[in-house]
């Protein structure tokens, strides 16, 4: 099964040498399940000419919101909507759950109540399971389409993961990052992040997180819409 990957934002460039690039991180997070990748960089303009192109699509993180205006965000709406429309598989993750929902009809703002950073816990909509995620946001879904269940919420993050049937699975945190790199992540954007928040978020990187739950749902989700 070929997934596309649509990579919406790069590693900072200060962690370059230490880290590989976000298509790289999904890539070898999902190693291993017998998927080949190819990967196209969105904002240099590199979008697929057909969601036919790959088996499967998963569109990345980005520190761009999915309100602004960009050259490349239109585009990449419309050929969600059409992926959408011609039942190809998608995964967004943090600016992917996001364009994906507003692609579709839901509404993405600047949450009021400022950043989501560092290890955070999500709770499983008719579930007591509780999953611990990295994340880094500000931007988040307020107003979900139409298709969209919710699946996961957290304190912070009222529409955290959803699923669009066979169609899109998708989730605000980021199952890719390992504790290190976000260390480091939230480190590098220590002049952009409130001093506490930043603090706080370091902190909360000693609890082990729950990742192999949420890449297994990404595996079967896609594993789901093989022929």
């Amino acid at each position: 099964m070929k997934i596309g990957i649509l990579q919406t934002g790069h590693v900072p460039k200060e962690l370059e040498n230490k880290y590989p690039n976000y298509s790289q991180q999904f890539i070898t997070m999902l190693h291993g399940n017998g998927f080949e990748f190819i990967n196209y960089d969105i904002l240099n303009d590199e979008l697929p000419q057909s969601p036919s192109m790959a088996d499967g699509w998963l569109i990345t993180g980005s520190k761009y919101g999915v309100y602004e205006d960009h050259s490349w965000i239109k585009p990449l709406e419309n050929f969600i909507k059409n992926s959408y429309d011609n039942n190809i598989p998608m995964v967004g993750i943090c600016f992917g759950h996001q364009i994906i929902a507003k692609a579709l009809g839901g509404k993405v703002e600047k949450w009021k109540n400022g950043w989501s950073v560092g290890a955070t816990e999500y709770k499983l909509i008719n579930s007591d399971k509780i999953l611990c995620q990295n994340a880094m946001h500000q931007d988040q879904v307020t107003v979900i389409p139409d298709g969209a269940t919710v699946i996961a919420t957290s304190s912070f993050c009222k529409y955290a993961a959803m699923s669009y049937g066979k169609k899109a699975l998708t989730w605000q945190c980021h199952p890719e990052f390992s504790s290190e790199f976000m260390k480091d992540l939230i480190i590098s954007r220590q002049d952009i992040l409130p001093v506490e928040i930043a603090k706080n978020a370091l902190k909360s990187l000693k609890k082990p997180l729950t990742t192999d739950y949420i890449i297994q749902k990404i595996v079967n989700f896609y594993n789901s819409n093989r022929e």
